[in-house]
């Protein structure tokens, strides 16, 4: 009798503790701000696209900041408050807003970056905020790490991956594209580093041009891909693994306890 007594109490015990040890071993999820808007693109669509695409690979909760007005100087709301970064472990960057050139705006966007806000940018991402002195490498374009200005036709785009030593694309394979724009680098910095170069099969464009890197910017983990013009691209799930990947390496936790299998 006494020695099933003990044997309740030990089972009680163990089913108490068990669940506590598994909930303390769980990660908590990255708190992400997805902001989007602007010119040229379906952001009403694939603001949904990525972000669900993301949070079915990855421990992501979103807050999305999505700005309807389709034009290239129209400000994002969310940057009117002071503290739009705050509560946020990464900031995605997916607008379109080429004419905003007010520098001191900007400043304001890349200060919390500058202090060591991890971020993501996504296509036209690249072609935002164009402040003195472009087209030389504005400060917007030191934090993306490459200085860009224009693209090709919406052609195809053959991928190929030439760092397969990064985490963010270990493994990937190479694809190509639907059509899709090819942006075309000035210059990439030298705090990038390359992770993915792409190219098209165009009369007039025929160079190779980096299409994914990483970006040191004063410290803080920096992941760009001028990929990802289209939904089809958008909801591509070698696209949506790219960018899960590269989320998760900018915040440092670029491993299985955040990678949902």
């Amino acid at each position: 009798m006494r020695g099933r007594l003990i044997g309740l109490v030990l089972i009680l015990i163990c089913g108490f503790i068990w669940p506590l040890t598994v909930q303390a071993q769980e990660p908590k999820p990255i708190r992400a701000l997805f902001i989007c808007g602007g010119c040229c693109h379906d952001y009403e669509h694939q603001k949904d696209i990525l972000t669900k695409g993301i949070s079915a690979r990855a421990n992501v909760v979103w807050t999305i900041a999505y700005d309807p007005v389709s034009n290239t100087h129209h400000k994002n709301p969310i940057y009117d408050k002071p503290d739009w970064y705050k509560g946020f472990d990464v900031i995605v960057h997916d607008e379109c807003s080429s004419d905003i050139t007010d520098e001191q705006f900007v400043q304001r966007i890349l200060a919390p970056h500058k202090a060591g806000l991890p971020a993501v940018n996504l296509h036209c991402a690249m072609h935002c905020y164009r402040t003195a002195p472009f087209p030389k490498t504005t400060p917007w374009m030191e934090f993306t790490g490459m200085n860009t200005n224009h693209h090709g036709p919406q052609l195809p785009i053959q991928i190929n991956f030439v760092d397969q030593n990064s985490p963010v694309v270990q493994g990937m394979k190479n694809w190509t594209t639907i059509r899709e724009e090819l942006y075309h680098q000035e210059d990439l910095l030298p705090t990038a580093h390359t992770l993915a170069t792409g190219k098209q099969d165009s009369r007039r464009y025929k160079d190779e041009n980096v299409v994914v890197w990483t970006n040191d910017y004063h410290g803080t983990r920096v992941f760009s891909t001028t990929l990802g013009h289209n939904n089809e691209t958008c909801n591509d799930p070698r696209y949506l693994d790219l960018i899960t990947r590269g989320l998760l390496w900018s915040v440092g936790k670029l491993d299985e306890a955040h990678l949902k299998k």
